[in-house]
């Protein structure tokens, strides 16, 4: 008998499996191939817009993505450095390989984890109660927890063109026996379809003709664990391509052959991931889409063709493929197709990620209707703390929405559902100035160490460097700028020649431009410069982050607030088209239903409350 059995190799399970063991439960891990664990059949990277906080999230939480996408890293890069810290965030380029293998390496590795080479027929389930899983010789494996963080292989299958195979992604089996017994079960399954573009011989690529994108020259990291002596010493770079108007009469020729647009895929796509055939269609107007070509592995003579995602046929793509600058004479190892599968829907489950229908029984990842290896090893941390909290008699752990993207995107799910392949987007978090990339240890490092993941040295260390953070910060309010040549030149240079003599470095940062960096041959501190500009974020922005605070807490109390039943929402003009067009056909009654409408945006519900408060105030 085991305490938690996981169903699933993925990113989803992956999380969720180590967190169940080190949580002390004895764990299993279901898994197709071994060697295949926490693959990476779509885009070889870690993080990005939103993503990348996510990661940063987990290794805060004690997960073990942000450790293994360091360590296995092609290129760093820190994006939107020239935005607000609302919307920074780190994305890698991964090694394929690399990743895949360490993250095998540290699952066979973890105690109490057993790690099986099956494949699952079902859940066993009596009286409503998830008791085990059924194998498909119809042996049975006993579990009090069950998690499924199936993926993409519930009942998939793959598409180029009109040519449909029933199989998962790296030609993998699929399993329908799951899905169909859930649907007889009472859950409401739904398809969803995503898409991989074509590879290409790294050889073969004329990259004089594209754009070179380099990595950062300061490497930032997703964990507090990471040694930079660990992390690759000369990055790998990616480089930027176009398609045009010769791309443009290709696709548009055949789209009566491509999948998406021929009938053969029933599955609804993702709105913010599109086929390269799907953004020719809709953004009929550009005249061109970029084209970012990235290497896979040191060990392959592969690059990923990221914005050429495909369901054409494979002699249409070698033609489009050769129309796009640097690609003219490229060999495809690996065309691009589209993947169709079931999803629950997510309305199904509670905010601990336990389905409503089956006790003991929790699904995470791609199941549950996300996209993303960061979104699915998000919730499948979360899926496995909550159950394991649920064995120990403990209350769940339930994440805010102003405490993490993680937070977001679980209420998201659950109180919106979703009617597409759902991607975190900074635009989602109402509160992301307060969920921040850098201050994601500060938000969630208590709740890694009081569940048992984060161990006591680690969580010391956080709590000596956060002394040290407020110390420094104390110490910038005494210490005042000499106006020597020095601190001319740099004041100078940054637009400030005239700066008034005896000014404190807690005023000079407040100004832009002015970093704390800048002037740390004036601090006494051997903190590390992330944790020096975290400070000089939290005095900079301080006014901003103290109104989204009372904001935050304001949004806990109106929310429970009642919409008139007559309310025009046709006269506001600052809601969203869609939000608007939900509000009007669903007449929700109260801020809280209009919050867990899907197509209404945070936004939205900002501007309902602001209306609705004036309203008030004029009544009163």
């Amino acid at each position: 008998m085991y305490d938690v059995i996981v169903v699933g190799g993925g990113h989803a399970g992956v999380e969720a499996a180590l967190a169940a063991a080190k949580m002390n439960k004895k764990t299993a891990l279901c898994t197709l191939i071994i060697d295949k664990i926490a693959m990476m059949p779509c885009n070889p990277s870690i993080g990005g817009p939103a993503k990348g906080v996510v990661v940063r999230e987990i290794d805060a939480l004690g997960g073990q993505m942000g450790i293994t996408a360091d360590k296995t890293a092609l290129q760093f890069k820190l994006l939107n450095t020239n935005k607000g810290p609302g919307v920074r965030s780190l994305r890698v380029q991964s090694d394929q390989l690399a990743y895949s293998e360490m993250m095998r390496d540290v699952v066979l590795a973890q105690p109490n984890l057993d790690v099986l080479e099956v494949m699952v027929k079902h859940v066993l389930v009596e009286n409503r109660i998830a008791k085990g899983i059924v194998l498909m010789d119809d042996s049975v494996v006993y579990g009090k927890k069950i998690i499924l963080t199936t993926g993409t292989y519930m009942g998939s299958k793959i598409m180029i063109s009109d040519d449909v195979t029933e199989i998962g992604p790296e030609n993998q089996p699929t399993t329908t026996t799951i899905s169909e017994h859930l649907k007889q079960l009472g859950f409401s399954i739904v398809r969803m379809k995503t898409g991989t573009p074509p590879r290409v011989k790294t050889a073969s690529v004329d990259f004089s003709k594209t754009i070179i994108q380099p990595g950062d020259q300061h490497k930032t990291f997703f964990s507090s664990e990471t040694n930079p002596a660990d992390t690759i010493d000369e990055q790998y770079p990616c480089y930027l391509t176009y398609t045009n108007d010769k791309t443009h009469q290709i696709i548009n020729m055949n789209l009566h052959l491509s999948s998406m647009y021929s009938g053969v895929v029933e599955g609804v796509g993702a709105r913010y991931c599109p086929s390269v055939e799907d953004k020719v269609v809709r953004f009929a107007d550009k005249e061109r889409h970029q084209i970012f070509l990235e290497p896979q592995s040191t060990r392959l003579d592969t690059t990923y063709c990221q914005g050429l995602s495909s369901s054409l046929p494979i002699d249409v793509q070698d033609r489009m493929i050769r129309t796009v600058a640097g690609l003219e004479n490229a060999e495809v190892t690996e065309y691009g197709y589209a993947i169709e599968y079931d999803v629950i829907e997510p309305k199904q489950l509670y905010l601990t990620l336990e389905t409503r229908k089956v006790k003991n029984l929790y699904c995470a990842g791609q199941i549950i209707g996300t996209s993303g290896y960061e979104e699915a090893a998000g919730l499948g941390l979360l899926a496995s703390i909550n159950a394991v909290l649920a064995l120990d008699d403990k209350e769940p752990l339930i994440l805010k929405r102003d405490e993490a993207y993680i937070g977001v995107m679980i209420d998201d799910l659950i109180n919106k559902g979703t009617v597409e392949p759902y991607r975190l987007l900074t635009s989602r978090a109402e509160f992301r100035l307060l969920l921040r990339h850098d201050n994601a240890q500060i938000r969630l490092s208590k709740y890694g160490y009081d569940v048992g993941l984060l161990s006591k040295d680690r969580y010391e260390a956080f709590l000596a460097n956060e002394a040290k953070k407020q110390a420094l910060l104390e110490d910038i309010k005494t210490i005042r700028i000499d106006l020597d040549e020095q601190a001319d030149a740099l004041l100078e240079a940054r637009g400030y020649p005239k700066i008034q003599p005896g000014l404190t470095v807690f005023e000079a940062i407040k100004r832009p431009k002015i970093n704390l960096l800048d002037f740390r041959y004036l601090l006494e501190s051997d903190l590390n410069d992330e944790s020096i500009n975290q400070i000089e974020i939290e005095v900079k922005y301080a006014g901003y982050i103290e109104k989204a605070k009372k904001e935050a807490d304001r949004l806990k109390v109106l929310q429970n607030w009642k919409i008139p039943e007559n309310f025009d929402y046709d006269s506001i003009l600052q809601l969203s088209t869609e939000g608007k067009q939900r509000l009007m056909n669903i007449k929700p009654l109260t801020i809280d239903q209009a919050s867990r409408i899907s197509g209404v945006n945070p936004a939205d519900i900002q501007v309902l409350l602001m209306v609705l408060t004036q309203r008030k105030a004029k009544s009163a």
